[in-house]
């Protein structure tokens, strides 16, 4: 017995399992490495369950803001800085040359009445010509001053349209629109129903584009949303595969101001600054929102 033990185990391994595999036993219960990971992975297949489909609707709206286009007014205690701040400035501060050109001219002017000037001095002002005193060219700049007109601050015809982007051009304002939510009409950040297949940043474009004139350009700040907003459907509307539909915010501001501005009003837009939102968005929504509204 130990002679046929001692031949087997000299045998090599390989050709041990080349022997062993000849059997119609071993063909049965043995096989080839490479079709085992491919049943293995169809049986994983199998096992596996199936990943159950969200009771969620998957939205994505955008913050669109357009920043102000002139600066805002002071307000009293601001306008009190600035008049201690242009003291101060004042009261530090040296003769400038426009200053100390206009004490020169009046030395030459004092000298040349007195018969007591030297022509010889200024060969830029030879004799007979009169001298050109700075006070002349501040007199002039005077005149010129007051007979500018700056373009008007407040347009009160513009700001009464709300769907006009000129308005309220000291403010920060924030696009909403017209969108049928069931059977409502609600004014709301533009949105769009995600897409298998796309980025919820790419479902923020196409609510963008599909809302917004081809003259306004946004650029959106960052790739990730900003805040979400979620609420479920009425108790009779759900059901075992709905229950509500999330709202994913990301945030985009205007970089076409001048351009924009000349955009005609669109009804189904409106142009909002943040207090005024507060009177067409639900609380809830308008809590959700508020937290990323820039104050510029």
């Amino acid at each position: 017995m130990a002679a046929p033990c001692g031949r087997m185990a000299s045998l090599p391994l390989k050709r041990y399992f080349f022997c062993f595999g000849r059997t119609p036993v071993a063909n049965c219960m043995f096989r080839s490495f490479s079709n085992s990971s491919h049943y293995c992975s169809i049986l994983r297949k199998k096992l596996a369950p199936e990943t159950p489909r969200s009771p969620w609707t998957l939205m994505a709206a955008v913050c669109l803001q357009r920043p102000p286009v002139i600066s805002a007014d002071l307000n009293p205690l601001e306008q009190r800085f600035a008049r201690l701040m242009q003291q101060m400035e004042v009261e530090n501060s040296i003769l400038s040359d426009h200053e100390l050109r206009l004490l020169e001219d009046a030395e030459k002017l004092r000298r040349k009445q007195a018969n007591d000037y030297d022509y010889d001095e200024d060969e830029d002002d030879p004799k007979g010509q009169d001298i050109v005193l700075t006070q002349d060219l501040e007199d002039e700049w005077e005149r010129k001053f007051k007979a500018f007109r700056p373009a008007p601050r407040v347009t009160e015809d513009v700001d009464k349209n709300l769907s006009s982007l000129g308005r309220l051009l000291a403010d920060s304002l924030v696009l909403l629109s017209e969108q049928r939510v069931g059977d409502d009409k609600l004014w709301l950040l533009p949105q769009a129903e995600w897409r298998p297949g796309e980025t919820l940043r790419d479902t923020a474009q196409r609510a963008l584009d599909s809302l917004t004139e081809p003259a306004l350009k946004a650029t959106f700040l960052g790739q990730a949303p900003c805040g979400v907003y979620k609420y479920k459907l009425p108790k009779d509307a759900r059901s075992d595969t709905l229950v509500g539909t999330k709202v994913f915010f990301f945030k985009a501001m205007l970089t076409t101001q001048d351009a924009a501005t000349n955009v005609e009003p669109n009804g189904a837009l409106m142009w909002l600054n943040k207090e005024e939102l507060r009177g067409f968005l639900k609380p809830a929504y308008m809590m959700k929102v508020e937290r990323f509204i820039l104050d510029l």
